[in-house]
C-alpha cells in the first residue's frame, strides 16, 4: 500500500520511519474515539508511530501509515492496545490487556497524586502530627510501586514519597518528611493507603543553590567561543541526516526519546549499513538502603515513566553550543491532543582533539589531524535526577553512547548525628544520599554490511606454551545460542565483544566487524532473591544478544510499571535460539554504582557513564586518510603538517 499525495501533503510525512505528526496523532486519537475508544473514561498512555517492517524498508516499498497506541478505561482501569491505520481510518487491532498489566504513567497523573493527596484528611492528619499544616510547601513526589510480593488487585498505583520547601523557591530535597509514604490509586483517584512509620525530625539545614542564596558568580573564567564562520558540516533532510561519511535517521519516541534509524557509513562510494536501529531502551534505579522507605525505591525510569515524554525544551548556550540543529519531539497528552517539546533532540559538531599524529624525528616533520564528532542528544527530567544521553558519531567510524547524570540527589533522613552505613551524611542535620545504582540498557539492532551477523567474545589469554612469560594473545569464542551469549565483563581478561558478518570479507580475508567496548559495566548489586532482580533481570548480565523478533522490544517486557518479571530478555532467551548468522539485536547493560559523597549536595556535578563501539577490522586501513591538515593553527606555529 501506498501513501496518496494528499495524505501526506497533510500530515507532512516524508519517509516510513518519520515520527507520527501532530496531524497524524490527532487523526488516530479521532479514529480511535469514533471507534472503540469512545467512552469519556480512556485516556491514552501513548500515540506513536508504528514501524514499518525491515522487509518492507529493505524492499524500498512504501507501507501504510500506522500509529500503535495504548490506552486506558480509567472506568475499571483496564489497558488496551490498538493499531489504527491512518492511511484507511480504521482500527485495525484491538486488545484487551490481562489484568494487572499497567501501562506507564502518564503525565498528568504525576499532578493529579500530588493534588489528591493533599486533599486527604488522612494525609492532613497525618502531616499536622509531624508539625506541618502549610500545604502549600508540601511536596508529593510520585513513584512507580514496584512489586513487592503483594497482590495490587488490579489496581493502578502511585507511591508518592513526602518533601516539604521552607520558603516557596526553596529545595525540597534538603527536608525529606522519612517513614511517611502516601499510596495513591489512580483507578479511583483517591489514597488506598498511608505508610506511616516512626517519625524522624524533619532535616532543617538549607540545600538551596540558585544564585541568590550561593552568592556572586565568579568573574575569573574568560569567554569561550564556538564558533563555524561556514556554518555546520551536516545536511539535514526533514529527519535524515548526512555528516560526513555518516548517514541517519533521527526518530523520537514517549518511551525512549532520542531513537537513531539506519546508521551507515560512506567507505569511498559505498554505502555500509552499521546500524538497523539503536536507542536506549530501559533503565533502573534500584536503591540499596534497607529503611523502610528507601528499600522500595526502584523506578524502571524508562518503562514505568515515558522518559521521552519527559523530555526538555534545550537551550541554545545552556544545553547546547554551536551550530544547532534542533528537531521537536511530538507525543501526546493523556486526552490524546498532540503535544510539542520544541527543541528536545539537539545535534552539532564538536572538536575532538586530535585524532592521529606522527612526528618523524628523523625528517623533523609531523603530521597532525584533528577529530570532530558529532552530537545528537536529549535531556529528561525525572522528578529529581536529570539524565543527558548523547549518540556521538567519529570521523573513524566510531561510536560512543553517553549518559551524563546530573541533578538533586533522592533523599532520606536520619537522626541528628547518626551515621547510617547504608548512605552519605550530607549534613549534621540528618540529611543523607543513599547509596543506589542508575542501570541503562540500550538496544542495538546491527547491520554490519547486511542483515545475518554473529557475536564472538574476546578474551585475552596466556598461552600454555610460553617459554618465555611474555606471551598473551586474544582469543575469539563464537557465541552460538542465546543462553551462551548471556555474558559478564570481566576486565581480567580484557574482554570486549565483536559483531561480525561471515559473509563481507576484509583485505586480510576476515569477517568484518564492529566491537562492543563494555564500559561502566556494573550490574545489579541486589541479592538475586530480592523482587527488583525479579523485575530487572536484563541487569543482572551485561550482555544479551536475540535474533531479531518484532515484538521483543524492551528487556524488562512490555509493560515493568508494577509486574512481577514476566516478560523481558530472561524469558525471551529461555528459547535458546541460533543467533549465528541470524539478524541479531544486541542489548548492553552498564551504568553507575552512586556511592553518594558530599559533593553531589545540593546539586550533582555530571557524572558520565557509557560505552564505545569501534570498527574492527571493518575497514581496510585507518579510514580518516584523507583528512585536510587543520588550517586554523596560530599564526605563531602555522599549520598542523
Amino acid at each position: 500500500m501506498t501513501i496518496d499525495s494528499e495524505t501526506q501533503a497533510v500530515v507532512g510525512v516524508a519517509h516510513p520511519l518519520d515520527p507520527l505528526s501532530r496531524a497524524e496523532i490527532s487523526r488516530a486519537v479521532s479514529i480511535l474515539k469514533d471507534g472503540p475508544a469512545a467512552a469519556e473514561s480512556f485516556r491514552f498512555g501513548s500515540v506513536e508511530l508504528r514501524e514499518p517492517s525491515k522487509e518492507d524498508l529493505r524492499n524500498g516499498t512504501v507501507p501504510a501509515r500506522e500509529a500503535d497506541a495504548v490506552l486506558i478505561d480509567r472506568n475499571g482501569g483496564t489497558a488496551y492496545e490498538a493499531i489504527v491505520n491512518l492511511d484507511s481510518g480504521i482500527v485495525t487491532a484491538w486488545t484487551r490487556l490481562a489484568t494487572g498489566i499497567q501501562p506507564p504513567f502518564m503525565l498528568d497523573e504525576f499532578d493529579e497524586c500530588e493534588v489528591n493527596c493533599k486533599k486527604d484528611p488522612r494525609v492532613i492528619e497525618a502531616l499536622a502530627a509531624r508539625g506541618l499544616t502549610d500545604l502549600d510547601l508540601v511536596c508529593f513526589e510520585p513513584w512507580s510501586v514496584g512489586w513487592f510480593g503483594e497482590d495490587a488487585e488490579g489496581r493502578r498505583l502511585m507511591r508518592a514519597l513526602v518533601f516539604v520547601r521552607q520558603d516557596p523557591d526553596d529545595s525540597p530535597y534538603a527536608h525529606p518528611i522519612e517513614n511517611l509514604v502516601v499510596i495513591y490509586d489512580l483507578s479511583s483517584g483517591t489514597v488506598a493507603r498511608i505508610e506511616d512509620n516512626e517519625s524522624i525530625p524533619v532535616p532543617a539545614a538549607s540545600g538551596n543553590y540558585l544564585p541568590k542564596y550561593v552568592g556572586p558568580a565568579r568573574t575569573d573564567l574568560k569567554p569561550i567561543s564556538i564558533t563555524q564562520p561556514e556554518g555546520a558540516s551536516f545536511q539535514v533532510t526533514g529527519n535524515h541526516v548526512q555528516w560526513a561519511d555518516w548517514s541517519f535517521r533521527v526518530g523520537f519516541t514517549p518511551r525512549e526519546g532520542l531513537v537513531l534509524h539506519q546508521l551507515r557509513f560512506r567507505d569511498k562510494d559505498t554505502e555500509r549499513p552499521v546500524i538497523n536501529r539503536a536507542s536506549l531502551a530501559e533503565m533502573v534505579v534500584p536503591y540499596g538502603d534497607p529503611a523502610p522507605v528507601q528499600a522500595k525505591k526502584n523506578a524502571f525510569d524508562s518503562g514505568e515513566y515515558n522518559i521521552g515524554n519527559m523530555a526538555n525544551s534545550l537551550t541554545l548556550g545552556c544545553d547546547c553550543l554551536g551550530e544547532i540543529q534542533y528537531f521537536d519531539g511530538i507525543t501526546t497528552d493523556s486526552h490524546g491532543n498532540p503535544l510539542t517539546i520544541e527543541n528536545a533532540i539537539c545535534m552539532h559538531e564538536e572538536d575532538d582533539s586530535i585524532l592521529w599524529k606522527h612526528f618523524d624525528f628523523r625528517e623533523g616533520t609531523a603530521e597532525t589531524r584533528r577529530s570532530r564528532k558529532l552530537v545528537i542528544s536529549f535531556i529528561a527530567t525525572v522528578a529529581n535526577y536529570e539524565y543527558a544521553f548523547y549518540w556521538h558519531l567519529f570521523l573513524d567510524g566510531s561510536i560512543e553512547f553517553l549518559v551524563k547524570a546530573t541533578g538533586i540527589l533522592s533523599t532520606a533522613a536520619q537522626h541528628p548525628n547518626e551515621k547510617t552505613p547504608y548512605g552519605q551524611a550530607l549534613n549534621n542535620d540528618g540529611l543523607y544520599g543513599p547509596i543506589h545504582q542508575h542501570i541503562f540498557n540500550v538496544r542495538m539492532d546491527f547491520e554490519v554490511d547486511g542483515p545475518l551477523n554473529a557475536v564472538y567474545e574476546v578474551d585475552t589469554e596466556i598461552p600454555a606454551d610460553n617459554p618465555t612469560y611474555t606471551a598473551f594473545k586474544a582469543v575469539d569464542r563464537l557465541l552460538e545460542t542465546e543462553q551462551a551469549a548471556i555474558r559478564k565483563a570481566d576486565s581480567s581478561k580484557h574482554r570486549f565483544w565483536k559483531v561480525v558478518n561471515h559473509g563481507s570479507k576484509n583485505l586480510v580475508n576476515e569477517p568484518v566487524a564492529y566491537r562492543l567496548i563494555p564500559t561502566n559495566a556494573i550490574t545489579l548489586a541486589a541479592d538475586d532473591k530480592a523482587h527488583v532482580s525479579q523485575r530487572a533481570q536484563f541487569a543482572r548480565n551485561n550482555l544479551w544478544v536475540t535474533p531479531y523478533d518484532r515484538a521483543e522490544r524492551f528487556p524488562a517486557g512490555e509493560y515493568p510499571n508494577q509486574s512481577t518479571g514476566s516478560d523481558g530478555l530472561h524469558k525471551w532467551t529461555q528459547a535458546d535460539r541460533n543467533i549465528v548468522d541470524e539478524d541479531l539485536v544486541v542489548w548492553y547493560t552498564f551504568g553507575m554504582h552512586h556511592v553518594v559523597r558530599l559533593e553531589d549536595w545540593p546539586v550533582m556535578p555530571r557524572q558520565n557513564i557509557g560505552f564505545m563501539l569501534e570498527p574492527h577490522g571493518f575497514f581496510n586501513q585507518n579510514p580518516t586518510l584523507n583528512l585536510p591538515a587543520s588550517d586554523t593553527a596560530s599564526a605563531d606555529t602555522g599549520h598542523c603538517s
